[in-house]
């Protein structure tokens, strides 16, 4: 009678802890309710490819809030990422950005927490170029020259007078000119490959201690 008591004590004993663990029992598997952190940081951010935040979390992506139903987390934020002070304050927006460490970087600028800097394209302009030259090469015809109106025609030797040299001795520039016009000015893009998933940022938890 002892033995058979003992034995209903382990077999519901294990039940139990099957039941808070998540085992399989009898080829079912008993999986316990957990949210998606037992007890996040206030104002942590999540990254998850899931099409929606878990509940206590909502989308980084720069949202309005109300001060007075969210006042723990407006202490910990502030107007950091935007709103008025008074009635919203705003939620960081990483729709489409990256996030950085705030500070500089050994050789970089220095940026604020908050600051918001990068676009997705560009369009370059003289002043991004270096400075360089292009070459240009003349030819002129063999045949004797016709014409006296340049529209449509070549250059030509002349038949009444001698307008060439050799190369050599003093030269000096002739009218400055332009070449033909090229290029339309398109924006470049300029953004890194990446991969779109989903930023999360806790609304309710542990208010963060200093260290």
């Amino acid at each position: 009678m002892k033995t058979l008591t003992m034995h209903k004590w382990v077999k519901r004993h294990w039940l139990q802890c099957a039941t808070a663990w998540g085992v399989a029992v009898a080829g079912v598997v008993i999986a316990p309710v957990v949210s998606a952190q037992e007890q996040p940081i206030l104002g942590q951010l999540m990254l998850t490819g899931a099409p929606f935040c878990p509940k206590g979390w909502v989308y980084a992506n720069g949202q309005l809030l109300s001060v007075a139903q969210n006042q723990t987390l407006f202490a910990l934020l502030g107007t950091t990422y935007g709103g008025d002070g008074v009635r919203t304050f705003a939620l960081p927006n990483l729709q489409g950005r990256a996030a950085v460490h705030q500070g500089a970087g050994p050789g970089l600028s220095w940026l604020a927490l908050g600051q918001t800097l990068g676009l997705e394209r560009t369009a370059l302009s003289v002043s991004n170029l270096p400075a360089h030259s292009h070459s240009q090469s003349l030819s002129a015809g063999t045949s004797a020259a016709t014409h006296s109106a340049p529209a449509g025609r070549q250059l030509a030797q002349s038949q009444n007078a001698g307008i060439y040299a050799d190369a050599s001795g003093t030269t000096v520039p002739l009218e400055a000119g332009n070449t033909g016009v090229t290029g339309s000015g398109a924006a470049l893009d300029i953004r890194s490959p990446a991969l779109v998933m989903n930023w999360c940022i806790a609304t309710v938890g542990v208010y963060p201690q200093r260290d």
